[in-house]
């Protein structure tokens, strides 16, 4: 399998699965993601300090994505909400990049800059 289609078959996996976990994360611990995430950083344990590098991660992605795209009203939207969802829209967002770019990675990453 060539490196490409192992890369795909990962972001393709990933977005899967956390669909799947998300849907029962829901199911279990209703919405209220956003007062338990916030709620681990505060605690000052191991669960907060992943919470919180994890957080960092969601901004850069978002950041990246609109950096890409050179800071257009779209971008920025999208930025925000990968920075929210996180892999659920970045992953699909890249997956998306690869086939728009045929495999460029350059391209990929760098948008046309």
């Amino acid at each position: 399998m060539n490196k490409q289609r192992f890369l795909k078959a990962i972001l393709l996996t990933q977005t899967l699965a956390l669909l799947a976990y998300t849907y029962f994360a829901f199911q279990n611990e209703g919405a209220n993601l956003l007062q338990i995430f916030l709620q681990n950083i505060k605690s000052l344990n191991w669960n907060g300090q992943f919470n919180l590098d994890f957080l960092c991660y969601l901004i850069l992605s978002g950041l990246w994505i609109m950096w890409r795209n050179k800071f257009s009203t779209k971008s920025i939207a999208l930025g925000l909400v990968a920075t929210t969802l996180g892999t659920i829209v970045f992953a699909p967002y890249i997956l998306l990049l690869m086939f728009q770019e045929s495999g460029d990675i350059k391209k990929v990453l760098t948008g046309d800059r």
